[in-house]
């Protein structure tokens, strides 16, 4: 009989070969981190004489800045979303006055944001190159965050009934069932939404890193800045240059961070049997392989086991008032809370419109509905088309290894790329502008439902597949009674989140230029743009309040009721 001995500690354990290959990635990723992070410290007199070259030898530390960026709001994303999603998610009070805020701050355009948050954060940091990174950093987050915690809020309310019955049956705390039933049942659509989370935040890095202070223009050394110089001075070389650095940051942040974290999250697949084709990560293998890096994950899952399953030892303290006592002052305190936002918000909205005529915002509303009815004609053909190829994708994991890395880099195609083909086309053919700059709107939102219906996908029980295969369950009854039901969450979730997104593209695609060349669409995204280059910010305040009344109406009376019917119906038992 062989006698087990304690593992080592962590700091006697050995080191093989493959402890040197991850030592290398880890430090060289710090490195790279640590000199990105020191150069955003600057004095802005030095960012002024040290202005954005197109030369392609800048293009790796500008793209280091980016991503730097990129990260740190998907960091703060995270953060909000698992503080926000979880109050909407949990108390029925906080998700009346959480969900229909989220939908308005979802609405409110990246330029929107920026036009109040660049001076707030320029103030906290007088003649720093911080302020301006904490402002690009916030607006790329504002384009982040939405989708992320409507995944979250979404997975905590359609967690199968038999796994909180249980939850129930094994005596879990609400601390214990959120930490090993409801989040690691959240995994797999959340990592998917971060993913179009990082690719959302490059697409609107044109607009973060060039910010606008009155007269004065800063702009920040990164990608973005770099390609909104290669189109102002049609610089097709340069165009192309930043488009291969994208492609080879977004690739390498797909092997070191995405692969990984999908092939991990498939161990929360639901089902009592394992998928035929299981997702695979290098990286994911050669950790496995290692020995000092082995031994200090298995130290840290104990820990994070252990913060998991802690119950509190202490009891509440009963107050002593009754049940319809405390029932009062909760609505008390609710309802006041919503009539305060509410007035604020109204208060500010009219100081900021101040001064526009009638005849203004009835103008702005008629290119509302004209916005309107382009998002609308774009959502429904998006659906048509990614919801079949998202299910086709998410049911084959190697499939989607191949294409993960070009979904990611396609969602992150800025659009601003793509005007010279439209305004060169448009101008060449004689085109309607209010016909053919409408698909660039699609570019960034379309991609939000890609993603959820591939985590939809991947998450549907593997035993509900194999049992409609063994049925012969095929063609439209396979969608209808299997498929569509189950993920039909996932598809509300990606179809509102590329609703707010559509609308926040329009400010880009509504009104493009190519050098001396410009062309505008009738539509609300124009009226914005168009003023925000003019300095007239009544009406840019006009525009964005105009733009969350249209997402937020919209929401109530569509998405909404979607949602509710998803967590109601569609949800797995």
């Amino acid at each position: 009989m062989h006698r087990r001995f304690p593992p080592l500690p962590v700091w006697l354990t050995r080191p093989n070969r493959w402890d040197l290959v991850a030592a290398a990635l880890v430090f060289g990723g710090l490195a790279s981190v640590i000199v990105a992070a020191r150069e955003m410290r600057v004095s802005l007199e030095i960012l002024d004489a040290t202005p954005i070259a197109l030369d392609p030898a800048a293009l790796p530390g500008y793209a280091a800045r980016t991503t730097l960026r990129t990260f740190a709001a998907l960091a703060l994303s995270l953060t909000f979303t698992f503080a926000i999603a979880t109050l909407a998610a949990k108390s029925r009070r906080a998700e009346k006055i959480l969900i229909p805020l989220l939908d308005i701050l979802q609405s409110v355009p990246v330029l929107g944001y920026l036009s109040f948050t660049v001076v707030l954060f320029l103030g906290l940091f007088p003649g720093s190159v911080l302020g301006a990174e904490l402002a690009a950093i916030f607006a790329i987050f504002t384009s982040q965050v939405w989708n992320m915690t409507f995944s979250l809020y979404q997975s905590l309310r359609t967690v199968p009934h038999d796994m909180e019955e249980a939850a129930v049956a094994f005596h879990l705390s609400a601390w214990q069932r959120f930490w090993r039933l409801e989040v690691p049942f959240a995994v797999p659509g959340l990592v998917w939404n971060m993913m179009m989370s990082m690719s959302g935040g490059w697409f609107f890095v044109v607009a973060a890193e060039a910010i606008t202070v009155g007269t004065h223009t800063i702009d920040l050394p990164g990608i973005g800045s770099y390609v909104a110089l290669a189109i102002a001075e049609r610089d097709l070389a340069a165009v192309g240059a930043a488009l291969v650095a994208m492609l080879v940051v977004i690739a390498l942040y797909d092997q070191l961070m995405f692969r990984p974290l999908v092939a991990w999250a498939d161990k929360f697949r639901m089902g009592e049997t394992a998928a035929a084709e299981a997702p695979r990560s290098w990286l994911l293998t050669l950790l496995r392989r290692t020995r000092l890096v082995r031994s200090t994950g298995t130290s840290l899952r104990r820990r994070v086991h252990a913060i998991a399953m802690w119950r509190p030892a202490w009891r509440a303290v009963g107050v002593p008032l009754s049940r319809a006592a405390r029932t009062r002052i909760a609505d008390l305190l609710y309802y006041g809370t919503l009539t305060v936002v509410a007035l604020a918000g109204a208060g500010l909205a009219v100081a900021l419109a101040s001064g526009i005529g009638t005849a203004e915002i009835l103008h702005v509303l008629r290119l509302g509905l004209f916005t309107l009815l382009r998002v609308a004609a774009l959502m429904a053909v998006a659906l048509v088309v990614w919801v079949p190829l998202g299910v086709l994708i998410g049911l084959r994991p190697r499939l989607a290894e191949r294409l993960q890395p070009a979904a990611q880099f396609l969602a992150a195609f800025p659009a601003n790329l793509l005007f010279p083909l439209a305004v060169v086309g448009i101008v060449h053919f004689k085109l309607d502008p209010d016909i053919w700059l409408s698909p660039l709107m699609l570019l960034g939102a379309q991609w939000y439902i890609l993603f959820n219906v591939i985590a939809g996908a991947s998450a549907v029980p593997n035993d509900l597949v194999e049992a409609a295969r063994s049925l012969h369950v095929r063609g439209w009854l396979w969608w209808r009674k299997v498929m569509l039901p189950g993920v039909f969450p996932y598809v509300v979730t990606g179809a509102l989140t590329a609703w707010g997104g559509a609308w926040n593209a329009s400010i880009v695609a509504e009104a493009v230029r190519w050098g001396d060349t410009h062309l505008v669409a009738q539509g609300l995204g124009a009226y914005i743009t168009l003023h925000t280059e003019a300095g007239d910010q009544a009406r840019v305040a006009l525009g964005v309040i105009v733009m969350c009344l249209f997402v937020v109406i919209l929401n109530r009376l569509l998405w909404r009721p979607l949602y509710d019917t998803a967590a109601r119906r569609f949800q797995l038992r």
